[in-house]
């Protein structure tokens, strides 16, 4: 199996902007569009008390991933809530995430230890990674400040380390797309930081990460180094699109739910779902343009294959959008940089035209809070954005 992905070349900036802007949007809301066959024999899923589950589940395994918001809300706050569980802190050494550059490790090591060091500084940590997304979420501003408050309430040897697991991208060093597309292939580092520091040391870890970097098989960071490091990780994933488009609260497959809730995936009729069930297709383009906005048949398998359970944060259709934070949006030179990041991507931009365009896009935004699909590029954009540049760096006859 290998991950959804662009499959041209690693270096290129069409291949980076890909992958990043399907990152972005990857575990949005979109009504989903096929039906999967499940197993005759398949047991309903059971639902337990989420936060209870995830801790029992570190009795059993080193690792357990689950993923960070990319933007939910509801994801976030039960993320919060399951780090400031007394407990949490007695059972797991570390925390990696995705939202993190490891260039800026000893920085970050410093901070959540305690050491006095400038907000502002630290904050490069998640602002600089390959994601321009990360820097524009409120959950990083909570999050770091938050462990490293736990660590001042706790025994020393009891005191959490989180890891950066994003390349280390170095900003002020880009300068052109194929500086930016070294970086692309981000499940490598995420892998070596897990073996380095976690399991090679016997420690216990929450993964913090989008569900595509967390899968058992194919070719994600739990994967490459489950090669070496077998049976030790318990995937959890989001129900991303599954129910989302019930038309009532009381249709719900989940109305019964508790909530939050966790519910295991193998030999449940909601494991034998296949992926697309889940998560919207990403789009793909080969060395030739031509763009695909299907799953490939290498990932076309039930959910079990995948992960080993599911979590319930509430009415799928209700779900909330996460925020950005004042101090980011009104922030000019970082807003600046963002752009100079995306130009650097050579993808073509549909988004607000200046800063001040910007800005009143976010106030227009508060109108709806809930999650809302972004409208996708059209494949026909995408194509001609690919040959534009396959011209443009073509040797001259």
């Amino acid at each position: 199996m290998q991950n959804p992905t662009v499959t041209g070349t690693p270096g290129s900036s069409l291949y980076r902007v890909i992958r990043l802007w399907f990152a972005a949007w990857l575990f949005l809301v979109i009504p989903a569009i096929s039906k999967a066959q499940t197993a005759q024999q398949a047991a309903e899923p059971i639902p337990e008390p989420a936060v209870p589950a995830i801790l029992a589940a570190f009795d059993k395994y080193e690792v357990v991933g689950m993923p960070e918001g990319h933007g939910m809300e509801d994801e976030d706050h039960f993320i919060l809530s399951l780090v400031r569980n007394p407990a949490f802190s007695e059972k797991v050494n570390d925390i990696e995430v995705e939202c993190g550059n490891s260039l800026y490790q000893p920085v970050l090591d410093r901070y959540i230890a305690g050491e006095n060091v400038p907000f502002a500084e630290v904050r490069k940590v998640w602002r600089n990674t390959t994601q321009t997304t990360c820097g524009t979420w409120a959950f990083f501003e909570q999050f770091f400040p938050l462990v490293r408050a736990i660590n001042q309430k706790v025994r020393a040897e009891r005191r959490l380390r989180v890891l950066a697991g994003d390349p280390p991208i170095d900003w002020d060093q880009i300068k052109g797309p194929d500086d930016a597309g070294k970086f692309g292939d981000r499940d490598v580092t995420i892998a070596s930081v897990m073996e380095k520091e976690v399991l090679s040391k016997h420690r216990k870890a929450l993964m913090l990460f989008g569900t595509f970097h967390l899968f058992h098989g194919g070719r994600s960071a739990v994967s490459i180094y489950e090669k070496d490091y077998p049976g030790l990780t318990f995937v959890i994933s989001d129900l991303g699109i599954f129910g989302a488009d019930s038309p009532t609260l009381s249709s719900s497959p989940f109305a019964a739910w508790p909530v939050p809730s966790l519910a295991r995936a193998k030999g449940t009729s909601l494991g034998g779902f296949d992926l697309a069930h889940f998560l919207p297709a990403p789009t793909m383009i080969d060395k030739d343009c031509n763009v695909n906005t299907a799953f490939p048949k290498s990932l076309q398998r039930p959910m079990e294959d995948y992960v080993d359970a599911f979590i319930y944060l509430g009415p799928q259709g209700l779900r909330l959008k996460e925020k950005m934070p004042g101090d980011v949006a009104l922030d000019a030179d970082y807003m600046k940089e963002l752009r100079r990041r995306e130009a650097l991507s050579g993808f073509p931009s549909s988004g607000p035209g200046t800063l001040q365009d910007f800005l009143e896009q976010i106030v227009n935004s508060a109108e709806n809070p809930f999650l809302v699909m972004p409208k996708l590029p059209d494949p026909k954009v995408l194509a001609q954005s690919c040959l534009d540049r396959k011209s443009h760096s073509s040797p001259p006859q």
